[in-house]
């Protein structure tokens, strides 16, 4: 079943994208809950035209997001926490990661940000998606709190 998405959904597409589901899934999930709309040749149709007349906002956006990415390559994240030794008391998540970049002055939403369960201090390294073309690479340290 050919579906045109109307807003993200994870793990399957991005808005505007034209993806094939199981029919169960695209006429009991997707379709009732907004997120899709059948892909018929109509809708591609417009889908097309939108897609055109949006290509040349889409590029500014693409150059916003890669300035932004090179502001934060040049950031030094560090997060204390309570630890005893080098084992944190709790762990480090990606919603720790956001509020420490919006103290340092680049706030990003935490649903961009991918990275594991951090339990004990070091450096690591957390994904940042700004744009469907703009993934990068963000360092951190956690370091023991004196």
């Amino acid at each position: 079943m050919e579906l045109i998405l109307k807003q993200d959904v994870q793990n399957l597409g991005f808005k505007d994208d034209v993806v094939t589901v199981k029919p169960g899934y695209g006429r009991n999930f997707l379709i009732p809950q907004g997120f899709a709309q059948l892909a018929t040749p109509s809708a591609k149709k417009v889908l097309a035209e939108n897609l055109k007349q949006r290509a040349f906002k889409e590029a500014k956006i693409v150059d916003d997001a890669k300035k932004l990415a090179e502001a934060l390559k040049a950031l030094e994240i560090k997060i204390t926490a309570k630890a005893g030794g080098e084992k944190l008391f709790g762990s480090i998540t990606n919603i720790d990661i956001a509020a420490a970049l919006e103290a340092a002055g680049q706030p990003i939403e935490r649903k961009f940000i991918t990275s594991g369960v951090v339990k004990r201090t070091g450096k690591y390294a957390a994904t940042v998606r700004l744009h469907r073309e703009v993934v990068i690479e963000l360092p951190y340290e956690i370091v023991a709190e004196k």
